[in-house]
């Protein structure tokens, strides 16, 4: 029974940093959107200058490629994310009113490059916020940029249809649950508790892969040598898919599951291998 009471809670809070995780995700899409119509030609690009600041109330790291320099409206779009997860902290030390927090409050964010090809440009944002409470809210974004075709890539765009997300979300499951399956054996669980494990993580899994773009928003590409897409691999933040304690958790979908139902516009971009 307090095994059952146990994984109610960690279900529970896993809804509360899932739903943190999600408006950190509409953050993306939106700055993704607005970013995509301007035109790199004429703006320069920011000068995505690192951050380190320190107080007794909070403590912010920033770091950024250069590399995402050459590309203005990625370098903006990363730039107006991080401002984004600056203001939800300084709102959360806002509250305070002056008071010392127990511990600092603190945002840690790191932005890599993952590709760089004359097609393919993408970034990879990771690190964490803690606001109070027993840890910090991880921060998982991924940034792909098209220079030839001067647009994000948004998961809604790649894919259009509905049976073409089933597809992805069956291959991902599958992979996912195989993991789920070895984990649990290499614990050396006693039945029940491998049961009620193995139950309450596959119900995690179905429900942060149910077949919706929203929940394949996060995704970098896996390249060929020849700068060709040959898979992509789906990130999912802790909590979507298992206990904050696993950590973030990614499958990598090859090009031959993906390429049926990839929007003709980009199925240039891919190469199943």
């Amino acid at each position: 029974m307090a095994a059952f009471t146990s994984g109610l809670r960690i279900v529970f809070l896993g809804c509360l940093l899932l739903a943190a995780c999600q408006r950190g995700r509409e953050v993306q899409a939106s700055v993704g959107a607005s970013e995509a119509s301007r035109q790199a030609s004429v703006e320069a690009a920011p000068e995505l200058q690192d951050v380190i600041e320190t107080t007794p109330a909070y403590i912010i790291g920033i770091s950024y490629p250069q590399a995402a320099r050459r590309y203005p409206p990625l370098a903006r779009a990363l730039q107006d994310y991080a401002v984004a997860m600056q203001d939800q902290l300084m709102q959360a030390v806002g509250k305070l009113q002056g008071r010392k927090p127990p511990a600092p409050y603190d945002l840690s964010l790191q932005f890599s490059m993952v590709a760089e090809t004359p097609r393919v440009v993408a970034v990879a944002a990771s690190g964490s916020s803690y606001q109070g409470g027993a840890h910090g809210i991880p921060l998982e974004q991924r940034f792909v940029w098209l220079p030839q075709m001067q647009q994000m890539l948004a998961a809604e765009q790649l894919i259009p249809d509905a049976a073409g997300w089933q597809a992805v979300a069956d291959y991902a499951r599958a992979r996912l649950k195989a993991q789920l399956q070895r984990d649990l054996d290499d614990d050396h669980l006693e039945p029940d508790v491998y049961a009620e494990q193995l139950q309450m993580r596959g119900g995690m899994i179905d429900a942060g892969t149910a077949p919706k773009p929203a929940h394949f928003a996060l995704f970098e590409p896996v390249m060929n040598a020849d700068g060709s897409i040959r898979a992509l691999r789906f990130v999912f933040p802790p909590y979507q898919v298992a206990p904050y304690v696993e950590g973030t958790q990614t499958v990598e979908v090859p090009a031959k599951v993906l390429l049926p139902w990839v929007a003709p516009t980009f199925r240039p971009l891919f190469r199943a291998g």
